[in-house]
């Protein structure tokens, strides 16, 4: 093995590991508390809910912790859009053409119809799907707990029909946004065999440059200045050509 696939590349600044902590912690408890409420007639929703003191005292955490959870989702987007809009900050997040040839590129990949998987930039498709089902997911479900939380201060300004809409709103948001972290985020953390059993970049900041180089080789040929038309990559078996095009 090469010494450089043991070198560590810096990912995520401090300020992401806090926030995606913040976020994980918040989530957890405010699934813990929301899905309680709702199976209160289980067992297992009975027994939580009179460890934390009875139903009030359960109400009280999962509004105060959703004021966190929401508080950290618009400080996310609010410095996102400073950054883009004034630093000048590459939206990396954004899905773009590229991505939708990326989708097609690996189909064809699957079904033997290609020789290499997609050659991704900074965040790949998949993650990018990810992240905007789990941001659209949050803002709607702290407006509409919101919503819940004073209904007779919002029905002076919208019908009371937006209520009940928020309810139900609010209820299967969560769970869809739960069902995807426990299915989608869970997986690709902890049982991908890419990282098993555990991805722990977004915890460290860092990521070997081996992963950079067979996940994000477009981002890693940026930062060591090389051109980006044409990427070394580890899909090309010896003896080939190890220079592959890049669709920019």
């Amino acid at each position: 093995m090469d010494k450089t696939d043991d070198l560590r590349i810096r990912r995520f600044s401090n300020f992401r590991i806090i926030e995606h902590w913040v976020q994980m912690l918040t989530f957890v408890l405010l699934v813990l508390t929301g899905l309680s409420q709702k199976f209160y007639h289980l067992d297992a929703a009975t027994w939580f809910i009179l460890h934390l003191g009875g139903i009030d005292s359960v109400r009280l955490i999962h509004r105060y912790t959703g004021i966190i959870f929401s508080v950290a989702a618009l400080t996310h987007i609010i410095i996102g859009v400073i950054g883009v809009t004034l630093k000048k900050w590459t939206p990396s997040m954004l899905i773009s053409k590229k991505d939708f040839q990326d989708v097609t590129h690996n189909i064809r990949y699957y079904l033997g119809m290609e020789d290499r998987p997609a050659i991704c930039d900074r965040y790949s498709y998949r993650q990018k799907f990810e992240y905007w089902g789990v941001l659209i997911g949050a803002v709607l479900i702290s407006l509409s707990g919101l919503t819940l939380w004073f209904p007779v201060f919002i029905t002076q300004f919208l019908p009371g029909e937006f209520i009940p809409a928020a309810k139900v709103l609010h209820t299967n948001q969560a769970i869809l946004v739960f069902s995807m972290i426990a299915l989608w985020h869970i997986y690709n953390s902890i049982f991908s065999p890419e990282v098993f059993p555990l991805d722990t970049s977004i915890f460290t900041g860092d990521i070997s440059r081996e992963r950079m180089e067979r996940e994000h080789p477009a981002e890693l040929m940026r930062m060591e200045g090389k051109p980006l038309k044409k990427i070394s990559s580890i899909y090309e078996e010896p003896g080939h050509n190890k220079d592959l095009e890049v669709n920019r």
